[in-house]
């Protein structure tokens, strides 16, 4: 399986952290290894000391696809969740700072995690999907699918012009305002239409 992950997909975010508008959808990928195992701690890494959270929507992709058209791209998906995509930003920010690419400061052991998926069709409202994060027991992201730049049918689009989607992907869809840093003690849960789908620490 594939951990792919979109970014600049929030207009406040991109304005958060001084990044240029992106013309089409801006991904990158994590390994498999990313992935952080079910019921586990996110083990706090000794090569940063800036780790931040980034609070996403992740799809699971149900029907493997290549040069998918955008309308029919909603059939390729068939459930949601939240995920977190750990970002170590003062590698990140040494990476571009050089224009090296950024796979050490996004692609490192545990640094995707996801909660419980839910189907697309048990949802409210499919089309303004409200996700957050709370941190410690206080609010620290929260978003709504409708102020996503890229629409998740435009995003399978355009990925999969170039790589080829395949059941079990996982695609994070983008982060709202608000990221920040965590620290070892922590605890993260993640809520999709207000329910928990995730409870983890930091250790």
């Amino acid at each position: 399986m594939k951990i792919i992950c979109v970014g600049r997909n929030y207009l406040a975010h991109i304005k958060e952290l001084d990044n240029d508008l992106p013309a089409e959808p801006l991904f990158f990928m994590k390994p498999d290894t990313a992935l952080l195992p079910e019921g586990e701690a996110f083990p706090y890494p000794g090569f940063s000391n800036e780790i931040h959270y980034e609070t996403e929507l992740v799809l699971r992709i149900c029907k493997s696809g290549h040069n998918i058209e955008e309308a029919e791209a909603a059939g390729h998906y068939d459930a949601i969740t939240v995920g977190i995509d750990f970002t170590a930003r003062d590698l990140q920010n040494q990476c571009k700072a050089k224009g090296h690419p950024w796979e050490k400061a996004k692609a490192f052991d545990g640094s995707a995690v996801v909660g419980k998926f839910k189907e697309i069709s048990a949802l409210q409202n499919a089309t303004n999907i409200a996700f957050g994060m709370k941190l410690n027991g206080e609010w620290a992201q929260q978003g709504h699918s409708r102020d996503m730049i890229f629409s998740f049918n435009r995003i399978i689009a355009h990925i999969s012009r170039f790589v080829t989607l395949k059941e079990g992907d996982f695609i994070f869809t983008g982060t709202p305002q608000g990221v920040g840093a965590v620290r070892p003690g922590d605890v993260l849960e993640l809520f999709l239409e207000g329910e928990r789908v995730l409870r983890f620490g930091v250790k």
